[in-house]
């Protein structure tokens, strides 16, 4: 564990392709749900990108063929798939050992994500990881990425200047995010986006692997 003080004191993680191996399964529901509602498969680059959006919005960016009348269903049908795979998603390997160390240096460790809020708490609830978190946002109680209003409703809610906290995330959505409200963001490659889309956002570090986002953490953050 470092000695060093600490640079930032809140660290706002995105959830999926960041921290649950979940982007594979939600580019197949996806595009599942696309074909369900007669629309063409979105590709598999069309279905990744839209990861960390808000659902609706990324519904409709994914597939936009699908007229509005049918973006109702369309949703349906996502969370109908999702639901039928969600509980063989797991953390990556690395992920509860690199939050332990976090918590024990007393960051502030919160949730960024576009899922919803139901979304979230179920999978903490069936992952028993209530109470590692010391808070979150989800997108459909506050404005959706790369809006910066969930950042900054969690700086304010712990009392931390954007120069004291970091974002990380596996999308140019997280990372834009993150510059739109003044702070430090870290980029993962293996999740949705192509790291190399990352470099003109600035991304303090770009990990590729959880091993590395932990020692990039453990010796800079």
């Amino acid at each position: 564990m470092s000695s060093r003080p600490r640079q930032f004191d809140l660290i706002a993680f995105d959830w999926d392709g960041t921290l649950f191996d979940s982007t594979a399964i939600i580019v197949r529901c996806i595009q599942q749900a696309a074909v369900d509602v007669g629309a063409a498969r979105p590709s598999d680059e069309a279905a990744a990108y839209v990861i960390g959006m808000a659902l609706a919005p990324a519904l409709a960016h994914a597939a936009p063929d699908v007229p509005p009348e049918k973006y109702p269903e369309l949703g349906a049908r996502y969370r109908h798939h999702y639901i039928a795979q969600q509980n063989v998603i797991t953390l990556f390997p690395g992920v509860l050992p690199m939050l332990a160390e976090l918590k024990a240096r007393h960051h502030w460790l919160t949730v960024a994500t576009g899922k919803s809020r139901r979304g979230l708490d179920d999978v903490l609830h069936s992952r028993q990881l209530e109470g590692v978190f010391d808070g979150s946002r989800t997108a459909d109680e506050t404005a959706g990425k790369p809006d910066p209003r969930m950042l900054h409703e969690l700086m304010r809610e712990f009392g931390v200047e954007p120069e004291r906290t970091l974002m990380i995330g596996d999308t140019t959505h997280d990372l834009q995010m993150a510059r739109n409200a003044g702070c430090a963001s870290v980029g993962v490659s293996y999740g949705a986006h192509e790291p190399t889309d990352f470099e003109a956002l600035g991304p303090r570090f770009v990990a590729h692997t959880v091993a590395e986002l932990h020692q990039w953490l453990s010796e800079h953050a």
